[in-house]
């Protein structure tokens, strides 16, 4: 098993410190005992990696490079990444609960943002637009400068470097704020700024409260862009911050995503698209399939199989788990687990059974039973609220407009999904949908080119593809009147 060093540092101005709000202690999920101590950081720990930001940003030492060597650089740091996978995915694995092979994969990811970000460095052109002789108008892009990133639990290095990337491909500097409860692989980023040249204060980790250290960041004067992905209230407060200062936020917050099921679609298909959607990660996804709303006349069908697939998922250690397989880890702390176990008992109580699951492990660690609920009606809060859980819940309808406004009547709009082999019902669906991402005959389909965000209550803003970009820039036009 991987040593793991006992403390772990912030990374502010090109350096590893200490914080002032003293130490946390980093929980296994898998056992429930201290994996390790984070330095936390406080307000004046955020002034600092801000003020290293504007400092580097104000200097122009990044933005102003030659924007294929931007890219250069941020590639190289996705390289560092996978050169270490095999050292990184224990850490990831033991402080996130999740499969050894899913943390492999979750690296891998985070690598391919990299990757993709950095190739894009270059293609951020402006345009000319005519105004008649005698004039020359062109738009460029011009970085926002200190971008402030609150990173969420669920994905703590993909989700870094989903916003890391994009931003210092632009040019922006940044500052990252990482998730109390699995902080300590966001330390790879900063070796991997070491190692591959990136100028000291582009990129500055702390790990602290969000009552704290991320109240403070939200709220900073010099802040110049805000991206968050967590809960609605939380995102809210964030958004309210930030409007004092007048600064553009990116918020994803969240889904109750459903998937549409009709007579005439791949079950066989569609039950691999349900171990993904709603079994990946212990279901902590903002984008899992947590509702499957299908046609009644294979409802019973579909359920045995559904029931049969979770009914295989092994649920245990993640590092018992290094190969992929039909397996699933923990949860991410005791209280998500607790959250999770009473909104199942919860919808028992207003008559939904749960055919499969529902319950916790009788072990130490966080775990959750993967779990099919049925008999579940749009009414009921579990089909409205998010659960970030392993738990499906399964609705009926006998109309397509039926299932329509079924998959709609939620706050959120984040993804959502139709299978049928009709593409003419595909593409109704498609268009009706309340999401801002919708999959047709396979869950997750798209990738990291593919802008994703939020209608509703999932926010607003979209990560993702060459519109994420668009996030970390202002457009500047220059209009010129020739002699």
């Amino acid at each position: 098993m991987t040593d793991i060093p006992g403390l772990w540092q912030n990374f502010i101005g090109g350096n590893f410190v200490g914080g002032g709000a003293g130490r946390l202690d980093v929980l296994d999920p898998a056992t429930g005992e201290k994996l390790a101590e984070q330095a936390l950081a406080d307000a004046t720990d955020v002034d600092r990696a801000v003020s290293a930001a504007k400092a580097l940003s104000e200097h122009r030492a990044w933005s102003g490079l030659r924007p294929v060597e931007r890219g250069r650089i941020v590639r190289r740091m996705g390289d560092y990444l996978l050169d270490r996978i095999d050292e990184i995915a224990p850490i990831l694995t033991r402080e996130a609960g999740k499969p050894l092979w899913e943390a492999k994969l979750e690296i891998e990811g985070a690598a391919r943002y990299f990757e993709y970000y950095g190739n894009q460095a270059e293609t951020m052109e402006g345009r000319s637009i005519p105004l008649g002789d005698g004039y020359f108008d062109f738009t460029t892009h011009i970085p926002f400068g200190v971008s402030a990133q609150i990173i969420p639990w669920n994905y703590p290095m993909e989700m870094t470097a989903r916003s890391v990337s994009a931003a210092l491909a632009v040019g922006c500097s940044v500052v990252v704020k990482t998730p109390e409860l699995d902080p300590l692989t966001n330390r790879f980023f900063a070796d991997a700024a070491i190692a591959c040249d990136l100028p000291s204060g582009a990129l500055n980790i702390i790990c602290g409260l969000g009552k704290d250290a991320g109240a403070a960041l939200a709220a900073h004067p010099e802040v110049n862009q805000i991206v968050f992905t967590g809960s609605v209230p939380t995102g809210a407060a964030i958004a309210t911050a930030a409007a004092q200062n007048v600064v553009p936020c990116v918020l994803e917050l969240g889904g109750k995503s459903a998937a549409i099921v009709h007579d005439d679609a791949d079950l066989d298909s569609f039950l691999s698209d349900v171990r993904w959607g709603i079994y990946f990660n212990a279901g902590q996804v903002c984008s899992a399939m947590s509702r499957v709303i299908v046609q009644e006349t294979i409802h019973d069908k579909l359920v045995d199989g559904i029931v049969a697939m979770a009914e295989t998922l092994q649920v245990g250690n993640g590092m018992d788990f290094p190969d992929f397989g039909s397996n699933m880890g923990a949860m991410i702390s005791e209280n998500q687990c607790q959250r999770a176990c009473g909104m199942v008992s919860e919808a028992e109580r207003e008559g939904a059974r749960a055919a499969t699951g529902g319950r916790r492990l009788n072990r130490p660690g966080y775990f959750l039973e993967p779990t099919v609920l049925t008999d579940v009606t749009p009414q009921m809060a579990i089909a409205r609220d998010e659960v970030f859980g392993p738990v499906l819940s399964v609705l009926k309808f006998s109309t397509e407009d039926e299932a329509i406004n079924i998959a709609n009547a939620t706050p959120y709009g984040l993804v959502g999904g139709v299978f049928t082999a009709d593409i003419d019902r595909a593409m109704r669906a498609a268009d009706r949908l309340r999401a801002g991402q919708v999959f047709v005959n396979e869950w997750y389909a798209g990738g990291v080119e593919t802008p994703f965000g939020g209608f509703g209550q999932s926010g607003y803003g979209r990560e993702k593809g060459r519109e994420a970009l668009l996030n970390y820039v202002q457009t500047k036009n220059v209009a010129i009147k020739l002699r």
